[in-house]
Order: structure tokens, then C-alpha cells, then sequence
């Protein structure tokens, strides 16, 4: 399940929103099914927690719009949790931040290092510390 939510940036989810569902579907592929998104205004990411639970999904990812700083005011973070509900703490997430084609990571790496972080979680059954990103993507360049 993928929520896609303003944040603290709405003008990153307008901008990038889009193109970053349309890069973790196709990073998903047949391996994985993918339920209509959330999309969630005035959200946070334990929103997807609570989502999550809501609707019995495995993982949740949620595509959230970062705290606008340093000049960019257009970052997306994906926040992922394995068996999502409500009361879990970053602790239990994995994130990937800096998501803001050209400049910042690309939507095609972000998705599929997303889509590793979705096997390992289901393969170790756990998400956030306990799941390292071991994958070693090459950023676009």
C-alpha cells in the first residue's frame, strides 16, 4: 500500500507526487500487488501506520513531503513499515529521503530501493533497525 501525503512540503508531493506512485508500481512489477493509493492532506508518516492496520496490508509506504530546508522546498521522503498499526515509532521504519529529480535522488533509484527494503522487511519479517539497506544501487547520474 502506497499513501501519498503533503507533509511538511505539499509543493513536493505536486511536484514529484506522481512520478514517484508511477516509479513504485513499475518497481513493484508482478512481484508485488499494489493497492489504490492514499492520499492524505495535513498528514504525517504514522498516518500510513494507522492506514495501514485499517486496511490489513503487509507493508506500507508512505510518500511524504520533507521539512522544506536548505533551499529545497520540493524533497519527498518514503517511509516504509512492515505490518503496519498504530503505536509503532520510527524505530520500526525505514526511510529514503532527498527525492527531488535532477538534484536530489531520482524517483526510478528511490523505487527500486524501496522495492528491496519491501523484500527484505517480508523476508525478515521486521522493518527499521533491525532491516538494512545492503543493496547498493547505483544513483543516476
Amino acid at each position: 500500500m502506497i499513501v501519498l501525503a503533503d507533509g511538511l512540503s505539499p509543493r513536493a508531493l505536486v511536484d514529484h507526487g506522481a512520478g514517484m506512485l508511477a516509479a513504485l508500481v513499475e518497481a513493484f512489477g508482478e512481484r508485488y500487488r499494489v493497492a489504490p493509493p492514499v492520499v492524505a492532506t495535513q498528514a504525517r508518516v504514522a498516518l500510513g501506520d494507522h492506514v495501514g492496520e485499517a486496511l490489513g496490508v503487509t507493508t506500507v509506504v508512505v510518500v511524504i513531503g520533507e521539512r522544506p530546508g536548505l533551499s529545497v522546498a520540493d524533497s519527498l521522503g518514503l517511509y516504509l513499515t512492515h505490518a503496519p498499526r498504530a503505536g509503532r515509532s520510527d524505530a520500526d521504519r525505514n526511510c529514503i529521503s532527498n527525492v527531488h529529480p535532477p538534484e536530489g535522488l531520482g524517483y526510478a533509484v528511490a523505487a527500486r530501493t524501496a522495492a528491496a527494503l519491501v523484500a527484505g522487511a517480508r523476508e525478515l519479517g521486521a522493518s527499521g533497525v533491525r532491516l538494512k539497506d545492503q543493496g547498493g544501487i547505483e544513483l543516476e547520474v
